[in-house]
């Protein structure tokens, strides 16, 4: 599809003053790469160290110091290129991208211009209602990142962290196929979801290791390009949508008063959920990209790129492909199970030779819920997959009933015990003697004889009675015996 072309639905228009306009997005995303080591030297990556700790001599840009390429820092960008199925260029060039920042020691910026490492890819995102929508990848290169200004430790003077100085980043590049915050939203996850499961970068946005330069213009539906304005460094998948909406909507008001909007680097302030101007077109920097005199071009191998591209794991798309066809389940669930990869093996060890359908049930509704209700990850779960699978085979067997399951769950969950032990310590199998349950009826039934008049022209009231044998049983009763032998003993018409 050509740059631009696509229109957004109607849903996703945004009505201003004079009419209908659409949003066109585009993104940058800095992705670090997982490694020990940075981008060209040995120093540590490890989040959280004391500042300054981080540095060699060629982080710090002392006279004599030559950069010497991380073997490891290219095969992840390979990797990350073949996840997202897109071309790896056997020979890419660095550059040196000259700017003058207090953090940046070198005075330049190692990356990649004309010649990137990947190419042109593409991402399946998933929307609501079922619609996936294909975003294009337009390149990935690898660069170093700058450190980091720190502005709240001296009244009147900022230090420089330079920990973070030539880490190694990748900036994925998207096409501007993107026409709501909520695309560009679900297009975060889902490159985020694929770096996870390659291994390449942690995705953990409040640490910096995912960034995202949002670039938003307006248009009315189907028409040219508006000019663009580009938001820096939006740290947050929630910010990204607070950002892009705020700064739709500026723009289209000045674009009805009458004015013209100014191409333009902005930046999202969190607390007011505005955008402001950071610097203009006129301001911007002349990088005056060259080939880094330092280091020879990258040149790979075909043969090391179809080793990476052996050792790539199952990728969330095709898992969610497997899931749908292997345990029938929709593709809401299959999508929900696949976001994160440690959620998708759990739900496999908890449905192998279960119902897949309860599986997912409890692994995406009750356990998921009680763990976001704590602010507990899965890894710190109380209930393993084995005991959750524990816990439905006493379902599927009638030992408990699905009511009673819930409550043994929060017994799970707050104590660490089994199933089988909570219910045996408590008292709560069902009751399937089925002269137990008569008598029960029976004691219903006489208790409320005008009720009974009624189920027979209401047959919707034979719930109450339900209700009342559960009750009167402690919620005990095999459900499916209740109703059958209510319909014995009292003539419930059919509903239909």
């Amino acid at each position: 599809m050509d740059i631009g072309k696509r229109v957004a639905r109607e849903e996703d228009w945004i009505q201003g003053a004079t009419g209908d306009w659409e949003i066109v997005l585009g993104l940058e995303v800095h992705a670090q790469i997982t490694s020990k080591a940075k981008l060209f030297s040995g120093s540590s990556t490890e989040f959280g160290a004391e500042q300054n700790t981080h540095v060699s001599l060629v982080d710090a840009a002392l006279p004599g110091m030559l950069p010497v390429i991380n073997r490891v820092c290219v095969e992840q960008a390979v990797k990350t290129g073949l996840g997202l199925k897109a071309q790896i260029n056997l020979r890419s060039v660095f550059d040196r991208k000259n700017y003058f920042y207090p953090d940046l020691p070198q005075g330049y910026q190692i990356s990649q211009f004309k010649h990137p490492i990947v190419g042109e890819g593409e991402i399946e995102i998933d929307l609501p209602e079922e619609r996936v929508e294909k975003i294009g990848i337009e390149r990935l290169h690898m660069e170093q990142d700058a450190g980091k200004s720190v502005h709240d430790m001296h009244p009147t003077m900022s230090h420089v962290d330079l920990n973070r100085s030539g880490v190694a980043l990748m900036e994925i590049v998207s096409r501007p196929d993107m026409r709501s915050a909520e695309e560009a939203q679900a297009y975060v996850r889902k490159l985020r979801t694929i770096l996870r499961y390659l291994g390449t970068c942690d995705g953990n946005m409040e640490q910096g290791s995912l960034r995202a330069d949002v670039n938003v213009s307006v248009r009315r539906p189907g028409g040219e390009l508006g000019t663009r304005c580009e938001i820096k460094n939006v740290n947050s998948i929630r910010f990204i949508g607070q950002a892009i909406e705020h700064e739709a909507r500026r723009q289209i008001e000045i674009l009805e008063d009458g004015g013209k909007i100014d191409q333009e680097t902005r930046l999202f302030d969190p607390k007011t959920g505005e955008t402001r101007s950071m610097r203009s077109k006129e301001e911007a920097h002349d990088y005056r990209y060259f080939p880094d005199p330092d280091l020879l071009p990258l040149e790979l191998q075909q043969e090391d790129v179809d080793r990476i591209a052996a050792s790539l794991p199952e990728l969330p798309d095709e898992k969610k492909e497997r899931l749908m066809t292997d345990y029938g389940l929709s593709a809401y669930d299959a999508t929900v199970l696949v976001s994160d990869g440690a959620r998708a093996d759990f739900f496999e060890e908890v449905a192998k030779g279960r119902d897949p359908k309860l599986a997912v049930n409890w692994v995406n509704g009750d356990l998921f819920g009680a763990l976001n209700r704590e602010g507990h990850s899965l890894e710190a779960s109380p209930v393993s997959a084995k005991q959750l699978g524990e816990l439905l085979d006493l379902i599927s067997d009638n030992t408990i009933s699905g009511r009673i399951a819930k409550d043994v769950f929060d017994s799970m969950y707050k104590t660490g015990r089994n199933a089988i032990e909570i219910v045996e310590k408590e008292g709560l199998r069902q009751v399937t003697d089925t002269g137990a349950i008569e008598a029960a009826i029976d004691e219903v039934i006489a208790a409320n004889p005008d009720k009974v008049e009624q189920v027979k022209t209401k047959p919707k009231l034979a719930g109450w009675f339900v209700g009342q044998v559960m009750k009167a049983t402690s919620g005990k009763a095999n459900p499916q015996l209740v109703n059958e032998i209510l319909a014995k003993k009292i003539d419930i018409p059919s509903e239909d």
